[in-house]
């Protein structure tokens, strides 16, 4: 039988197998497997979660150590090559200042003065001059390297504090997480059936990285998104804005900043935010996911003049997230809005959440 011929007869025997696995579903994670859980169960299984998003966390932590301590290298050699700069630099600005303390300028200056004719008293006023701007550079060059290493030993020990407060918060995670898991060890072999017990944390671990995950942060990108938005809602609320003098006022309704919400994105349909005292929550559900964000706003000045939203509790599906995950979730997205964008010589003062109300409180910025 010829070579062809053989291989269409094989590939004629695989190509139902191969069209049957083909149409035969993927299996797709989109139940939270922990449902029906124990109490008991459900404490482990918050312990496996924390232990998940602080490892996540450690890595974090690790590759930023990295970083930071690249740039303390290169921030080192940097400094080494302006030391041998400036060593140059001081010399040349030693020679200059030696030939002012010794009057060696002086003499140039009286043979400026001394000139018998216009003509000699242009030429000698231009080589005065270049020599007056040679000093000048000189001496410049020495204050600006002088200034530069200044600038980079200060870097250094910025970064250096980085560093040293990052392997302390490693150092804290790691003991966290060995607690965590020794408690869902101890669990585990308590539990009535150990394996089922195992398959349910591997599997509810696997949805919480494949699903939770991304379903969180597709609502924090929204709400982020919304954020951008709520300067322009603000100046067309009628009656949001009441000035007092150098005083504004801002008053925003929870109902108000609902309806804003869900006309920005329909993920707000099934989520809603409410106004407590010094408190603020949202929450919602979609099918079998549900998220809970408490957290407060404050004033901040550094960098800019801002009202920013803290994440104080985040809970999925009747989870609540480590304070690590909270803290990520506030760097990677920009809940607080900019008073500024609304008033332009204003900055904020007070911000202040009471029954479904959010103040605030803007003064002239001179």
């Amino acid at each position: 039988m010829k070579p062809y011929n053989r291989r269409l007869r094989i590939l004629c025997l695989l190509l139902p197998m191969l069209c049957l696995s083909l149409l035969r579903p993927v299996p797709e994670l989109r139940a939270d497997p922990s449902a029906g859980a124990s109490t008991d169960d459900r404490e482990i299984l918050q312990n496996s979660l924390s232990v998940v998003e602080i490892d996540r966390e450690i890595e974090r932590i690790t590759a930023q150590q990295e970083t930071i301590q690249q740039e303390l290298n290169k921030l080192s050699g940097q400094l080494e090559d302006k030391l041998l700069q400036i060593q140059d630099q001081q010399s040349r600005a030693g020679a200059v200042i030696r030939s002012y303390y010794m009057g060696e300028r002086e003499g140039l200056l009286v043979a400026v003065l001394s000139a018998k004719d216009l003509g000699s008293l242009i030429h000698m006023y231009d080589v005065y001059d270049m020599i007056m701007e040679h000093d000048r550079t000189v001496l410049d060059a020495y204050q600006s390297e002088y200034k530069e290493i200044k600038n980079t030993k200060l870097a250094m020990e910025k970064k250096t504090a980085d560093l040293e407060e990052m392997k302390s918060n490693l150092i804290e995670q790691r003991a966290r997480v060995s607690a965590l898991q020794q408690k869902v060890d101890q669990g585990i072999a308590s539990s009535s059936d150990p394996e089922a017990l195992k398959n349910m944390i591997e599997e509810f671990t696997l949805y919480w990285e494949n699903v939770g995950l991304n379903e969180v942060k597709t609502y924090f990108d929204a709400l982020a998104s919304a954020m951008n938005d709520l300067p322009e809602f603000i100046q067309n609320q009628d009656g949001a804005i009441r000035t007092n003098g150098t005083t504004y006022n801002i008053d925003i309704k929870e109902d108000d900043l609902n309806a804003f919400l869900r006309s920005k994105n329909d993920l707000f349909k099934q989520f809603a935010f409410h106004f407590g005292e010094d408190e603020i929550t949202a929450s919602g559900q979609s099918g079998t996911l549900s998220l809970e964000v408490q957290g407060h706003y404050s004033v901040e000045e550094q960098p800019q003049n801002s009202i920013m939203f803290h994440v104080d509790k985040l809970v999925f599906n009747g989870y609540e997230l480590p304070d690590t995950t909270c803290r990520q979730m506030e760097e990677e997205f920009d809940l607080g809005f900019y008073p500024q964008q609304i008033v332009s010589f204003v900055k904020a003062t007070e911000v202040k959440s009471t029954d479904k109300n959010l103040h605030v409180t803007l003064k002239l910025s001179m």
